[in-house]
């Protein structure tokens, strides 16, 4: 499944470079965007809005203003689901990915891959 990371981070600490390690262990094919360029655990963080194409989920870290320059980027991806981690809700977006009949949750992108719900 192709995981693309919005809000990604090289520091260890962050839930974004936890779920990175934990979407790769558990071979998912896992795509990032931060603020910085670096890696984490063989995945490379990129700065650019790229054209991915096959995007499964797209899981967010990066709170609802900081969004917002992602509305149109996550709608022309088209993803099967976005994930909305703890702090990342947004009402905004929700509306906009329901008009695109994307679907979308409030959860946990670590929990749901521990549990098996991912």
């Amino acid at each position: 499944m192709k995981v693309l990371v919005i809000g990604a981070s090289i520091k260890e600490e962050r839930y974004s470079n936890k779920a990175i390690r934990m979407l790769n262990n558990f071979e998912h094919d896992v795509l990032a965007i931060g603020l910085r360029i670096g890696e984490v655990d063989g995945t490379s963080i990129i700065i650019e809005k790229e054209n991915f194409e096959n995007i499964d989920t797209v899981t967010l870290y990066l709170n609802a203003k900081r969004q917002t320059e992602f509305y149109n980027y996550i709608i022309q991806l088209n993803p099967k689901r976005v994930i909305f981690n703890p702090g990342t809700e947004n009402s905004d977006l929700y509306h906009l990915l329901d008009r695109a009949n994307i679907e979308y949750e409030n959860s946990c992108t670590l929990v749901l891959l521990q549990t098996g719900l991912f």
